[in-house]
């Protein structure tokens, strides 16, 4: 019987890899050409009176309510000018980055096909952590300040470990894939707590169709231990939810105590310094993962259904405690 077992399971592991690799080969021969426009080059490579030129090439990066000489200030301040030298030694050459995209948008392609490919333009904002890529419609911008690794001098008084964890060359795919994933996701009708948990859980499906050389604690943004400490306390955590009523329920406190971007998550209990923030989320892709094995939905079909059906069909059974 215990061979016979065996022999199923490896069966079931070849047709799951040899699925994978057909979608990989496919995916491999989708034609992308994309561009990247090095706006911050542009900007602080250039002289005073060159603005005017700056400008017309970059309409967008320039409101109009903007006085010259704002830019002007800017062009020579010496701090933006710092902060652009250490963009500099890390990003000068951006063609690995380019080609991960490029690779990144050949998977979006395979799944949307009507997504239109954007440029690429990378820039220096204000460090907001909230707006690390945009994507929109036919560009992508992306704030290369927020990504110079989590131990530079530029973050540590400025931003708390459980954020600077996150601002590693490594999490620009993530966070593209988020910002994607904003534009083609239905926000959800319903705001209980399950709703949000399988939206989050959407999200990170799409990680991993369209990043899947990622492992899991990149896609959602975790440490290693992070991961393990969701993955060894999953049945806890469900029935924690399950016993306190707090799927269904819509108390506003929820999303920031198991959804949105935290240092910890919020059960109210001795553990909660150890747990990583955002858990609802990492329960929520499990649930949608459960949902995609057990069904024959399409991707595009997944991102329309509501959480209810999707819940009820996932089958979702969380892992036993050790």
């Amino acid at each position: 019987m215990k061979k016979y077992i065996y022999i199923i399971t490896i069966g079931l592991l070849f047709f799951s890899c040899n699925k994978k690799n057909k979608i990989e080969r496919e995916v491999e021969e989708i034609p992308i050409s994309i561009k990247t426009h090095r706006f911050e080059q542009a900007f602080f490579d250039a002289k005073p009176e060159d603005l005017a030129k700056i400008k017309s090439q970059y309409p967008d990066f320039f409101p109009s309510q903007t006085p010259d000489n704002v830019w002007l200030e800017k062009m020579q301040n010496p701090q933006w000018r710092e902060l652009y030298s250490e963009v500099e030694k890390k990003y000068k050459d951006f063609s690995t980055e380019q080609n991960d995209i490029i690779d990144l948008f050949k998977h979006i392609k395979y799944y949307f096909p009507t997504v239109i490919t954007p440029q690429i333009y990378t820039a220096i904002g204000d460090m907001d952590y909230m707006n690390k890529t945009i994507y929109a419609h036919d560009k992508l911008i992306i704030a290369l300040e927020l990504y110079l690794g989590k131990e530079h001098k530029f973050y540590k008084n400025e931003f708390p470990e459980y954020l600077r964890n996150n601002f590693e060359q490594r999490q620009i795919m993530p966070d593209i894939v988020s910002s994607f994933a904003f534009g083609i996701l239905p926000s959800p009708k319903e705001k209980d707590l399950l709703s949000l948990m399988i939206n989050s859980g959407k999200e990170l499906y799409l990680k991993d169709i369209l990043l899947p050389d990622y492992k899991d604690y990149e896609k959602i943004g975790y440490s290693e231990k992070q991961i393990q400490f969701c993955q060894e306390n999953e049945s806890y955590m469900w029935e924690f939810f399950v016993s306190n009523k707090l799927l269904f329920s819509t108390d506003s406190k929820l999303p920031n105590r198991f959804i949105n971007v935290a240092p910890f998550s919020k059960f109210y209990l001795e553990i909660d310094n150890e747990t990583p923030g955002r858990v609802g989320q990492w329960i929520g892709w499990q649930i949608v993962r459960s949902y995609m094995e057990n069904s024959n939905s399409t991707v595009q079909q997944l991102l329309k259904m509501n959480a209810k059906d999707i819940f009820e069909l996932s089958k979702y059974k969380p892992k036993k405690n050790e």
